[in-house]
């Protein structure tokens, strides 16, 4: 599974879904800080982002809406999810090759 390289594979993951135009610019930045942090205050995003409310915003939900983010609830603080659609690519090795 190699756990050390957890985040690693994520920011790719990103990096390439922003690339296809599946995530907006700049998504990678707020799985980043996730990350890093453990969660993350709605309005932390703004600062981390540079950019104005609606951005963050539509980013932020961009992020929830491919399911890599979840929150209790629409002001609540941001947190990493583990989609099972990504868990071969997220965590390689976890289950077995059927």
């Amino acid at each position: 599974i190699q756990p050390e390289r957890l985040r690693h594979r994520i920011l790719i993951w990103a990096e390439e879904e922003i690339r296809l135009g599946n995530l907006p610019p700049r998504a990678d930045a707020v799985l980043d800080a996730v990350l890093y942090r453990g969660e993350l205050p709605r309005a932390d995003a703004l600062k981390i982002l540079g950019t104005g409310e609606r951005q963050a915003r539509r980013i932020t939900s961009a992020l929830l809406d491919a399911g890599v983010l979840t929150a209790a609830s629409t002001r609540a603080p941001l947190h990493l999810a583990f989609p099972a659609k990504l868990a071969a690519r997220w965590l390689p090795g976890l289950f077995p090759d059927q």
